[in-house]
């Protein structure tokens, strides 16, 4: 968040001025470091007293039961739950446990969502229009005759940052979900269905289609995202898979570009295409901190109509509490319209082994780049599914 710098600061400021409290706000880049630090300070319980944790949910998990974190529903419901209800639900699972949750958990609300985000497609106008393209695909069939007619006129048609594993991962699951339904994802997980099983091919069949009809920008299984943003922003690919963060990317980037925001298009309508959305950042309390009701009550200021508006505008995210959206640009309220379709592996009731997932995930960056075929990868996953199945792990 190293962007809303000047901003957070600004709100600081007001927050002394209406409180007579002083916050010290301090960012830190890049993720990974930062995470490192947060695990450190922990250990060594030198924890501020407002935090992130930017893991998995079991690190979360491990943080709670260390008794690191605040439980936040007794907060969250006073007063007829105005500050649960002003607040996304999406946004507020990714730091929330169920009852019965696989982690041992009790069940709670642990987490602040300051802002919300979703991954969606963006198309840029012009130059679909060089290629004789009115409108934005719908369906997948429609993307694809896109793409040839951007390539022919020399455009690229597709760019992401899919050096980046998590990004694969998110698009592949939209397709998993849209190809056999949410149900027979999760008994994947479970071990109940095989990656060889012939809807698990049928998503990584889209790969090697995208690659086969030049749809990818070269060099993409190489590529991070802050790369891929450039190359989209700088008009070098008519289409990108990104998150709803981009708007002030982009916007930093090339002022000027014209572009929309669509969800993925489907390859069929019989099962829903759901995207990736949750909280975008997300703060947490210490626990062990002498001053957790002023750090409660700050969070609550924070997420507050007024602020969460003033976020919005300066930093260009979308915000986490529903009151605010009016306010946010065109562009956001299209991203904000996603939230109802959306989905996260923070709020699955179980991922799958994270050893399986990254072989999943590199064996579809060896269709992309011809290494392997569809039916070769799945057979690879489905070893490393066996393997990590027979120690116990899930």
């Amino acid at each position: 968040m190293t962007d809303r710098n000047d901003t957070f600061q600004q709100l600081a400021i007001k927050y002394k001025q209406e409180t007579g409290i002083e916050v010290d706000i301090q960012l830190f880049a890049p993720s990974d470091a930062y995470s490192q630090k947060v695990i450190a300070a922990g250990q060594a319980n030198v924890l501020p007293d407002i935090y992130g944790i930017l893991d998995k949910k079991s690190i979360v998990a491990d943080f709670i039961k260390a008794e690191l974190v605040v439980d936040l529903t007794e907060d969250m419901n006073a007063n007829g739950s105005t500050w649960k209800n002003s607040l996304f639900d999406k946004a507020l699972a990714d730091k929330s446990f169920d009852a019965g949750n696989v982690y041992g958990v009790k069940p709670g609300i642990y987490g602040v969502p300051i802002d919300v985000t979703n991954e969606q497609w963006l198309y840029n106008k012009k130059l679909l229009a060089k290629a004789g393209i009115s409108s934005a695909p719908r369906s997948w069939d429609e993307f694809i005759k896109d793409a040839q007619a951007l390539r022919r006129v020399g455009i690229t048609p597709f760019v992401s940052g899919w050096g980046e594993l998590w990004m694969i991962d998110c698009f592949a699951s939209n397709y998993a979900f849209n190809i056999m339904g949410e149900d027979k994802v999760f008994e994947t997980f479970r071990g109940k269905v095989k990656y060889t099983d012939s809807d698990w091919i049928k998503v990584l069949n889209i790969f090697a289609q995208m690659r086969d009809k030049g749809v990818f920008m070269d060099g993409l299984v190489t590529k991070g995202n802050k790369y891929a943003e450039q190359d989209f922003s700088l008009e070098r690919a008519a289409f990108a898979f990104n998150g709803s963060w981009c708007v002030n990317v982009y916007h930093d980037m090339n002022p000027n570009l014209d572009y929309g925001v669509i969800e993925p298009p489907p390859i069929t309508t019989a099962n829903p295409l759901k995207i990736w959305g949750s909280a975008g950042s997300t703060f947490v309390v210490n626990a062990q901190s002498p001053n957790k009701d002023k750090a409660i009550a700050f969070l609550k200021w924070l997420t507050a109509k007024e602020q969460q508006v003033v976020l919005s505008k300066e930093t260009n995210n979308l915000p986490s509490n529903k009151e605010a959206l009016p306010g946010v640009s065109p562009i956001l309220e299209e991203f904000a319209k996603g939230m109802e379709n959306s989905t996260h592996p923070n709020i699955w009731p179980l991922n799958e082994d994270p050893l399986v997932s990254e072989a999943f995930d590199r064996g579809i960056q060896a269709i992309i780049i011809g290494e392997k075929s569809p039916l070769q990868v799945a057979q690879d996953v489905q070893i490393v599914k066996d393997r990590q199945s027979s120690r116990g792990n899930q």
